[in-house]
């Protein structure tokens, strides 16, 4: 019984050496998706700041710890002057509860943020939180800055 050998000096078919040559490779090439996420970070990293309440208060600070909140809640931005602001548009004080009513997603227990300013009235800013609860929302939060140790 004879051997046959091919030209590379390797035994078997032609068959066999094809195969070979033309296997599959089941690596994973992660370059364009380590690109692409470096470039979505990035994204993100810029629009995260442009996605703030644009209407400039001076917050107090206190040593309470941040809230972890899965959604965009509504914020309701109290100025020096006594200016309020849901979101970033200004509107009287009798007409807060109506334009809350109107944006509430999930009705009287979507998630009110109230930012005032250190130096707005106390009485403003009490006003604005009675008139929101006896309207029926529930969910209230007071917006301050972290306290900075030293």
């Amino acid at each position: 019984m004879a051997m046959s050998l091919n030209p590379n000096g390797a035994r078997g078919s032609r068959r066999g050496r094809r195969y070979q040559s033309n296997h599959l490779m089941s690596e994973i090439n992660v370059t364009p998706f380590v690109d692409v996420m470096l470039v979505l970070l990035i994204i993100f990293m810029v629009a995260a700041p442009l996605l703030t309440v644009g209407v400039p208060i001076d917050l107090p600070e206190t040593k309470a710890s941040a809230l972890n909140s899965d959604t965009q809640p509504i914020t309701i931005s109290i100025r020096e002057g006594g200016e309020i602001f849901v979101q970033e548009t200004a509107i009287p004080l009798d007409e807060v509860v109506p334009k809350l009513e109107a944006i509430a997603q999930t009705g009287y227990k979507e998630r009110i943020y109230i930012r005032g300013d250190q130096t707005a009235d106390y009485g403003t800013i009490m006003q604005v939180m009675g008139r929101i609860n006896q309207a029926g929302f529930k969910n209230l939060g007071l917006v301050t800055l972290q306290e900075q140790d030293g």
